[in-house]
């Protein structure tokens, strides 16, 4: 497992380097989801899917680089939700349905705005999800992909799929820049999640090897992680007992 994720954090080390010496992020990168630039053209882009048309609920990660995607959601009329950052609150999940927002859509999509007006659900209390968008340092063309390492976007996935919320037929969507599409494999594990549509600034990559966690990945959890995420230390208590 070290082995694992001593090459993940190699690759995520050589697109943030990358991405700031093309200026097409900040400086100080390193160790976050990349707000790049273009991200509007992506999140403009996404918008021509046939799954962003069709579908009326949205998982999107809450990184800054995919803020854009939130807004547009919340303009379409679309519902919805945003991780509490960390899950590392009770309930885990922001909800923000676009009838009752208390400010313009600009507003409410901002993590720190929807922590002061959204409300906050638990996974037995949301609606299926036709669409999730999540951030990446780096993918390839089959859908693999890593986020800055923290694991939590596969703990997301992992509980909506334990929860019937998601699917083999939902979408999952990532929007970066062009450098962070990479022509080579890249690590993963088995727990982790495969996207089936790349979104950049100047096109759409449509991924063929689509692959889904069945659940949670207990032994993947470290017990500090585990006591961190209120959901997931109820979870392992009901286990234990």
């Amino acid at each position: 497992m070290a082995d694992m994720d001593q090459a993940k954090q190699c690759v995520r080390e050589r697109v943030w380097a990358l991405l700031e010496q093309a200026g097409a992020a900040e400086a100080g990168v390193r160790g976050y989801i990349p707000a790049f630039s273009g991200a509007e053209q992506a999140a403009e882009r996404l918008t021509m899917l046939t799954a962003w048309q069709r579908g009326q609920v949205v998982k999107a990660v809450p990184d800054r680089a995919q803020l854009p995607v939130r807004v547009r959601a919340l303009k379409a009329g679309k519902i919805v939700y945003m991780a509490v950052p960390k899950l590392a609150e009770a309930p885990p999940f922001y909800l923000l349905d676009p009838r009752n927002l208390s400010v313009p859509a600009e507003e409410a999509a901002d993590r720190a705005v929807a922590a002061r007006i959204a409300r906050k659900v638990d996974v037995d209390e949301m609606r299926p999800v036709d669409l999730v968008v999540c951030g990446s340092v780096a993918v390839n063309r089959a859908g693999a992909r890593l986020g800055k390492g923290a694991g939590y976007s596969d703990i997301e996935v992992a509980l909506l799929v334990e929860a019937g919320l998601l699917s083999n037929s939902t979408t999952i969507v990532t929007t970066v820049h062009e450098l962070q599409v990479l022509d080579e494999d890249l690590p993963e594990d088995e727990h982790d999640f495969r996207v089936d549509f790349i979104v950049t600034p100047e096109r759409v990559i449509e991924c063929d090897s689509p692959k889904r966690p069945t659940g949670l990945s207990w032994e993947r959890l470290s017990p500090e992680k585990i006591a961190a995420i209120p959901l997931l230390a109820k979870r392992a208590s009901c286990r234990d007992s």
